[in-house]
């Protein structure tokens, strides 16, 4: 009989945590648009969060600071004339933020140093072109000012933002509403699923389809794909039966996929965010009051069942931090933004380790905020990859400071908890580790001398001519 092995993994361990309530952003009216957009946006700067909004439509920015409750009379961004269905925060300038609406319109927002202190009303850039709404917005990865728009006229449209215009539109490949678009790690081919069930793979600046493929999911809900490691495409959906199915497909061999797994029974549309540099996939369903997450790697069955985070409360939305906003010193892989109806709670995704030193293994280099070509020499044909940051340079330490033992030549003692009398013996360490240290040198130096003048004193007193009886 074979007993079963259990893979190994390093995250297999991981865990989500709720901040306490003292640090979530309370009394927010989250929008109530029935609309499968993340309804929130977060970069290491600011939170962003579409709200309700009588007359037009809007959404409110905050500083990652400003915790707690929010007062009604708080400025939002409201130059919108119909309800925001999506917004999204540029990956290369952290004061800057798209929004797409009902309007049809997409609007460019310089949000100020600090955050807002009035209401904004007139965007940096409005970009017209669709002829309905504008229900997904996505930045290019790599190149400067490029956002692609798709709405509800069945169109995708890339705009040179710098420029206000609209570069290329593909409009003669979707013959009904796009689900959803997203670009690769280069940004050199966009995945757009369809309600015609049809995944295709595009070139963005000829607007052709390079692959594609017919009823990835049997059912007739709405699917989501983003592309993974190694070009591979992640789906999820729905069976005939309407059961929630993740899908791994090779875009070179679309016939099969890799594996299927079904989920659940559950109505609400299953949102993938995939972290490149941990190979973790995390799924959150509209409506659910869980996060699945999965580990994609090459081996057979691809995707890998980690573990579950619970909740009491459904979500309404979700925000995902990117890498560099991280607190790399509490081994945070990830940090999600959950919409209740009127609040934000951050949630902290956590690898148990018991060193407080910079992990490189759960830290490899990540996408930075430097664009590796700007609009013009992409739409040319330039592609370039992303340019890659360490985050150790970011590593604060939280070690406190500590005891040491201390070796002197002529006695070895400990340090008693909460006692600093024997500390002379003590090799400085290097710059980096000197915060651990807990006396000063001028401490130092008496705590010397009062040891010199005991050992002359015991020495004295073994030396004195002792009286025979």
């Amino acid at each position: 009989m074979s007993r079963k092995v259990v893979r190994t993994s390093k995250f297999r361990h991981v865990f989500g945590q709720a901040v306490k309530a003292d640090q979530c952003y309370d009394d927010i009216r989250i929008s109530q648009m029935t609309w499968d957009s993340n309804f929130c946006s977060v970069n290491p700067k600011f939170v962003a969060m579409i709200v309700d909004a009588s007359g037009g439509g809007a959404f409110i920015v905050l500083p990652l600071s400003k915790t707690g409750r929010i007062d009604m009379s708080y400025p939002t961004v409201c130059g919108h004339t119909g309800p925001v269905l999506d917004i999204e925060f540029c990956p290369h300038n952290d004061n800057i933020i798209a929004s797409g609406s009902e309007d049809c319109s997409v609007m460019i927002w310089e949000i100020p140093e600090g955050g807002l202190t009035t209401s904004l009303t007139d965007p940096v850039v409005k970009l017209d072109g669709h002829s309905k709404r504008v229900g997904i917005l996505s930045w290019h990865p790599t190149a400067h000012n490029v956002l692609m728009s798709a709405g509800c006229d069945n169109v995708v449209i890339l705009w040179n933002v710098a420029r206000g215009e609209a570069v290329m539109r593909i409009d003669s490949v979707h013959t009904d509403l796009i689900y959803s678009a997203c670009w690769n790690r280069d940004g050199s081919r966009i995945l757009t699923s369809c309600k015609d069930k049809t995944l295709r793979v595009l070139d963005p600046r000829k607007g052709t389809v390079l692959h594609e493929k017919d009823k990835p999911h049997e059912g007739s809900r709405p699917v989501r794909a983003v592309f993974v490691s190694g070009g591979k495409i992640l789906s999820t959906g729905f069976s005939r039966m309407s059961e929630r199915q993740v899908a791994l497909w090779d875009p070179k061999n679309f016939g099969e996929p890799l594996t299927l797994q079904e989920l659940d029974t559950s109505s609400g549309v299953l949102l993938p965010f995939f972290d490149p540099d941990t190979g973790v996939v995390y799924l959150c369903g509209k409506g659910d009051s869980s996060i699945r997450y999965f580990e994609v790697t090459d081996e057979a069955p691809y995707v890998h069942y980690l573990s579950m985070y619970s909740s009491k409360e459904s979500q309404k939305g979700m925000g995902y931090m990117p890498k560099r906003g991280l607190e790399v010193n509490k081994c945070e892989i990830a940090r999600f933004y959950k919409l209740h109806e009127r609040k934000c709670e951050p949630i902290v995704m956590t690898v148990p380790r018991k060193s407080d030193l910079f992990q490189e293994d759960l830290y490899p280099d990540t996408i930075g905020p430097e664009p590796s070509a700007e609009a013009d020499e992409w739409f040319q044909g330039k592609d370039a990859p992303p340019v890659m940051i360490s985050l150790k340079d970011g590593f604060v330490a939280t070690t406190k400071a500590k005891e040491f033992k201390v070796h002197k030549s002529l006695m070895k003692t400990t340090a008693a908890s909460g006692s600093h009398q024997d500390h002379s013996g003590v090799r400085r360490p290097s710059h980096h580790n000197s915060a651990s240290l807990s006396l000063s040198a001028s401490q130092d130096v008496h705590s010397l001398r009062k040891e010199v003048k005991d050992l002359k004193a015991a020495i004295e007193e073994l030396t004195k001519p002792r009286e025979v009886c």
